[in-house]
């Protein structure tokens, strides 16, 4: 089976992100000037999640573009450094990660979620971001080794996905 994991460097720390079923091309693009700048191995869109246009672009020329310059208008040309692939299914590619020796959390508050500053961070992480409204699929969760989340002491109960993303990635990076 190809891969495109074949070609990562493992000799170092790895951190991997990915986002399933988001609808903001905002928050994409976020999320890739976000990761571009913390020095993620991957961005990982996977689901109905928004995309860049590809070489050879399965959707309509016109929604590609459409999407690509909504994309581009955080992404500030983040999404020309950054790698980032698409897949449609996320199991498979956890069931990869996991095969390539990633440790998988979901970014998301569960009652079992670890406090970020508690996590110690592994040599390789794919952390997977929510949707702000429904989170993170239950099935998705099931298949994830552990769930940490970002403590908040105000009264709302979340944070903007690309916020929460920004948050742990800069976390993980620099202080784990």
């Amino acid at each position: 089976m190809y891969s495109i994991l074949l070609h990562y460097d493992y000799s170092v720390r790895k951190i991997v992100v990915i986002a399933p079923n988001l609808r903001s091309c905002h928050n994409v693009g976020s999320l890739l000037r976000t990761a571009e700048g913390l020095g993620a191995e991957a961005v990982w869109l996977t689901g109905y999640t928004p995309y860049p246009a590809l070489d050879q672009d399965s959707r309509m020329p016109h929604e590609a573009n459409k999407l690509t310059k909504q994309i581009h208008k955080t992404a500030l040309g983040a999404e020309d450094y950054q790698p980032w692939y698409h897949r449609q299914e996320i199991l498979p590619l956890i069931n990869e990660l996991k095969s390539y020796g990633y440790t998988v959390a979901a970014l998301e508050q569960t009652k079992n979620s670890i406090n970020l500053h508690e996590f110690k961070m592994p040599e390789r992480l794919a952390f997977i971001v929510g949707r702000e409204v429904e989170g993170i699929e239950a099935e998705v969760l099931n298949a994830c080794d552990t769930t940490i989340e970002i403590p908040m002491s105000g009264k709302k109960e979340s944070f903007n996905v690309a916020s929460a993303a920004a948050m742990a990635l800069y976390h993980l990076t620099f202080a784990s």
